[in-house]
């Protein structure tokens, strides 16, 4: 699982950096998309990673199956 958070971080950075780019271009819808789903993106890192108030963060509980 921490692959997966470390790819949607670098996939978050890459977002903002096309979104300065397309905003220098003049394509300022897409920018402002891409900086929406950037910011997206975060929060959801920031879900699993931030501890609730018993001290555990969602990444670090362990799985329950359904069945």
């Amino acid at each position: 699982m921490d692959t997966v958070l470390s790819i949607v971080a670098l996939g978050a950075v890459a977002l903002v950096g096309g979104a300065i780019y397309f905003w220098r271009i003049g394509r300022r819808q897409q920018s402002a998309l891409m900086l929406i789903l950037a910011v997206v993106l975060v929060l959801n890192l920031l879900i699993w990673t931030v501890p609730d108030s018993s001290g555990t963060a969602p990444i670090d509980r362990p799985e329950v199956s359904g069945s």
